[in-house]
């Protein structure tokens, strides 16, 4: 797969490693978090896990992000959203199973994502996926002061007003979408997560209608341990299995 040509609905760039594996009848898509890219480890770790399993991957990093096109300050979750459309634009196919997995942020993106587009995603995977949006926003930015302070102090990182507005108004909650899922859903958090707390999957896990299943790690915190990507990698591949 050519990954150079990757871009999004306005023309960037989008920077993306693609794990060549036997089963090319499946396509495992691997979205970050926010202030992350596609080579934050458990991004890589679980990609190189499903590769060797079988299962060909590729993992990108947002607009905005990592080596990708765009300014980080314009990114929101519905741009990212618009990005994985774009993703699926081009390497989705009628004869391919498209498995999205996203971590944290990129997991909400995930579960707006697959509520619109249930044809070209066939199975869901949350990694720590963000449900209450804005309950995250405020709770970790809400000391921070739109257009001049920045993420978690990482001067890379501005928090926009823009990307305030979009999480706590806009998207406030995935839940709505949740409930509109019909793919296969498996979710997976560590129970140690004080970045998104498990009551995010859990509560998915209640709105969502159709086969979803929780896996919960003992012990791992929001970015998971180095341990843990294998499993995870065959947790994913015996849900697509079952």
């Amino acid at each position: 797969m050519d990954t150079s040509t990757l871009q999004n609905q306005a023309g960037q760039r989008l920077d993306a490693t693609y794990h060549p594996a036997p089963n090319t009848a499946y396509l495992a898509i691997l979205g970050h978090g926010v202030t992350g890219n596609k080579d934050r480890p458990l991004i890589k770790g679980v990609a190189e896990e499903l590769a060797r399993l079988g299962i060909p991957a590729l993992r990108f990093s947002f607009a905005g992000n990592g080596k990708s096109g765009g300014r980080f300050q314009d990114c929101t979750i519905t741009t990212e959203t618009k990005d994985l459309s774009a993703i699926l634009d081009q390497v989705a196919s009628p004869d391919r199973h498209i498995i999205y997995i996203g971590h944290s942020m990129g997991g909400a993106v995930g579960a707006l994502v697959a509520a619109q587009e249930p044809k070209r995603i066939q199975t869901l995977v949350s990694l720590a996926g963000m449900v209450d949006t804005a309950d995250f926003f405020r709770r970790e930015f809400g000391d921070t002061t739109p257009d001049s302070g920045f993420m978690w102090d990482e001067p890379t990182c501005p928090l926009s007003q823009t990307a305030w507005d979009d999480a706590t108004q806009t998207i406030n909650t995935t839940l709505p979408s949740a409930a509109k899922v019909t793919q296969p859903w498996l979710l997976i958090h560590g129970t140690e997560d004080d970045v998104v707390p498990p009551a995010d999957s859990h509560a998915a896990l209640k709105a969502a209608t159709t086969k979803t299943k929780l896996v919960e790690y003992p012990g791992n915190d929001h970015s998971f341990s180095e341990n843990s990507y294998p499993k995870i990698a065959q947790a994913i591949v015996n849900f697509i299995d079952a």
